[in-house]
C-alpha cells in the first residue's frame, strides 16, 4: 500500500529551506538546500509511518490538498 502526503517547502531568508507535512504535524525539517530538505522530509514521513505501524495505529488520511491560483501581477 502506498499513500502520498503533501509536503510544503519554504525558502528561508538565510537561503536555507524549511519543509513540513500538514497531515503529519510532527514532520518538520530545516536544511541548507532544497534537495536536503526533500530527503529529510521523506525520511521523517517514513519514520512516522513506521512508528504508527509499530504502535498498531492507522495512518492519517492524506487530506491536505494544494492548488496554485494564478493572478495578474500588474498592481
Amino acid at each position: 500500500m502506498k499513500i502520498a502526503y503533501t509536503a510544503v517547502f519554504e525558502q528561508e531568508s538565510n537561503g536555507g529551506w524549511a519543509a513540513y507535512v500538514p497531515d503529519l504535524p510532527i514532520v518538520l525539517v530545516s536544511a541548507d538546500t532544497r534537495e536536503e530538505a526533500e530527503r529529510l522530509v521523506r525520511e521523517g514521513i517514513e519514520l512516522y509511518v513506521e512508528l504508527l505501524h509499530e504502535e498498531g495505529k492507522p495512518l492519517p488520511p492524506a487530506a491536505f490538498q494544494t492548488q496554485q491560483i494564478e493572478v495578474a501581477a500588474n498592481a
